[in-house]
């Protein structure tokens, strides 16, 4: 089943640009100046060809091997009107839980966000039955209404985005919701360390000599 009507690569590094049309994908060059990818993707978002979009999917670079059911998840919180703004995670074990790599996220009983955080979140206080509930790690990919974009990047920073380094952090302490769709599949490893790039390095070659 086809999850998108178009897939675009969005990069202002003319060596990547050269690199994904050379594999037959579609490149956008952007403005050097976003300081991140739903920056980028609003920028080409606005472009009159992608006028008739009502849903814009981002799977951000630092993620690449983002299970199509996380895609999904996400593209259909917003598509369906549930949310102006999806993403996924993904049922884990409490070993992610101190990994500061690894973004936690809780949500409520109507699938919203109620918080994103690098820290073991739910906190098992005072010998809580951890078989009572199980951490979401949230994967890497947005989903974005057209007015809802361009809320999120009209906003600025805030502390709390600065202080987790989360994007995702600041429409939602502006009240924006963020729905949260559960992807029943193993979290792909995002790259956020020398060890991820060689894990994924060597999770692609695999992929290409056909393993």
């Amino acid at each position: 089943m086809q999850v998108g009507d178009a897939c675009v690569v969005a990069t202002d590094d003319e060596v990547v640009a050269g690199i994904a049309r050379n594999a037959g994908a579609e490149c956008i060059l952007t403005s050097d100046s976003h300081t991140s990818g739903t920056e980028r993707v609003a920028e080409v978002a606005r472009l009159p060809r992608f006028a008739d979009y009502s849903t814009i999917v981002n799977v951000q670079g630092d993620e690449p091997f983002i299970g199509k059911a996380a895609v999904r998840g996400a593209a259909e919180i917003v598509s369906s009107g549930r949310f102006p703004l999806g993403t996924s995670a993904s049922p884990a074990s409490w070993d992610i839980a101190d990994d500061p790599n690894i973004v936690k996220v809780v949500r409520g009983n109507d699938s919203r966000a109620l918080y994103f955080s690098r820290a073991p979140i739910p906190f098992p206080r005072d010998g809580a039955d951890l078989a009572e509930t199980q951490p979401l790690q949230h994967i890497g990919v947005y989903a974005y209404s057209r007015d809802a974009l361009e809320q999120w990047v009209a906003l600025p920073p805030n502390a709390i985005e600065k202080t987790e380094r989360l994007e995702q952090l600041r429409p939602l302490a502006a009240g924006i919701p963020i729905g949260v769709a559960i992807a029943d599949e193993q979290p792909a490893a995002g790259i956020d360390t020398e060890e991820d790039l060689s894990r994924a390095n060597a999770r692609w070659d695999a992929f290409i000599a056909g393993r």
